[in-house]
């Protein structure tokens, strides 16, 4: 008798979860499970921000999937997801294809630019490990030059972070301890320096606890960060950003380095493979299913989950993928054992937690509010739990947080 097949595609925090909680419920005999990454490594996503600013290798953002899958049970294939035909139940990838019978969806978000000009050909994003060095890269390399060349242009020094939600906040947060370092590196004033943030919301962190928002923003402009709130980014040139309040109001930025760090969709993929969805995000089942087909679920950047108390998607985070992770694997178990009922996903929201640097941070955390040194530390517990989550104590510590104050 043919064993079923299940397909996980992406080694994102949703996939691997759910390929490791399947590799301890299931036996060898019940089920082939196959997943797919373009990389055979796993990177934190909640880490590239450290590896962006240059307060953290690029190398400790990352591990082996190797280390946390048991090859005896699952099959790993490193390729790239091309297009999902669902109608025959094959995924197409760039060297080959996979069939199956049950397909995970977990290959996570792009950057969103909606649509402003020139932001792809001249920002920088902290989308993945290869984006965060070539971002550090060119951090230093503005210094170096500006350091060497004869004719000073202030400009190579003019940092310029689009977005100050979580990803731009805690970048920038990095970013400020980082710069002290760079200037006694390269010999630079460090009153040359210039870090602006500009956001198109009203405010920084919308939807945080606004006594919490007050403390970020107040840390961050101590070490020199410039915000301009409720400005939008209109155009990125090789000189700068143009940025504006309204038609009337708009104005040339110039800047060595801009960061895009304000958008993210769902997977192009979803879209090219014909499945409904809004910006790349499926609105999934109860039991994180695509309607319309039982055999596919999506879960983490490309799902969309809707919070019944204010009606509005939960936002893209590496918590909602784990937990949706372990939802789809016991729902894959049960499917593969026939047995009744699928569990409905259910999001348990344990906190959030916002770096500023290495030694402070913000959050809520069972319901109360942290900042400063005991925020931080409770962030490196956030980051060591979700290693412990998928690869136990061993991967904890090999790639742990221990530096606590």
């Amino acid at each position: 008798m043919r064993k079923p097949k299940i397909v996980v595609l992406g080694a994102g925090y949703g996939g691997l979860m759910t390929v490791t909680r399947l590799q301890k419920s299931l036996g060898v005999n019940e089920a082939d499970i196959v997943l797919v990454n373009k990389n055979d490594y796993h990177y934190e996503t909640t880490w590239l921000h450290e590896a962006s600013a240059g307060t953290l290798s690029p190398d400790r953002v990352r591990y082996p999937v190797s280390d946390v899958i048991d090859k005896n049970k699952v099959d790993f294939v490193q390729d790239s997801v091309v297009e999902i035909k669902t109608d025959e139940n094959t995924v197409i990838l760039e060297n080959g294809q996979a069939d199956y019978d049950y397909l995970v969806v977990a290959l996570g978000g792009e950057s969103e630019t909606f649509g402003i000009k020139g932001l792809k050909e001249h920002a920088f994003t902290i989308s993945n490990v290869n984006t965060s060095r070539q971002l550090r890269e060119h951090i230093e390399y503005q210094f170096a030059t500006y350091h060497n060349e004869e004719e000073k242009k202030d400009e190579r020094l003019t940092i310029v972070v689009g977005g100050a939600g979580f990803t731009g906040i805690e970048f920038l947060g990095e970013l400020t301890n980082r710069v002290p370092e760079l200037c006694k590196e390269f010999d630079v004033d460090y009153h040359k320096v210039r870090i602006i943030c500009v956001e198109a919301a009203p405010m920084v962190l919308p939807g945080f606890d606004p006594e919490l928002v007050t403390y970020a923003v107040s840390v961050l402009e101590k070490k020199g960060v410039e915000f301009k709130i409720g400005t939008a980014i209109k155009e990125a040139t090789p000189e700068g950003i143009i940025v504006g309040k309204g038609e009337d109001e708009v104005e040339e930025i110039k800047a060595g380095t801009v960061v895009w760090a304000a958008g993210v969709r769902g997977n192009s993929v979803i879209e090219k493979s014909g499945i409904e969805a809004m910006r790349g995000r499926v609105k999934v089942d109860p039991n994180l299913r695509v309607p319309g087909h039982e055999n596919i679920f999506v879960i983490g950047d490309s799902s969309l989950v809707i919070n019944e108390e204010i009606n509005r998607p939960y936002p893209p985070t590496a918590q909602i993928a784990m937990q949706q992770g372990v939802t789809v694997a016991k729902n894959l178990s049960a499917l593969i054992r026939h047995q009744e009922g699928l569990e409905s996903f259910v999001f348990d929201n344990k906190g959030t937690v916002c770096s500023l640097g290495e030694d402070d941070a913000i959050g809520v955390v069972f319901g109360k509010k942290v900042k400063g040194a005991k925020a931080s530390f409770m962030k490196k517990m956030v980051d060591n739990r979700a290693l412990f989550m998928v690869g136990g104590v061993g991967l904890t510590l090999k790639k742990g947080k221990f530096k606590f104050f």
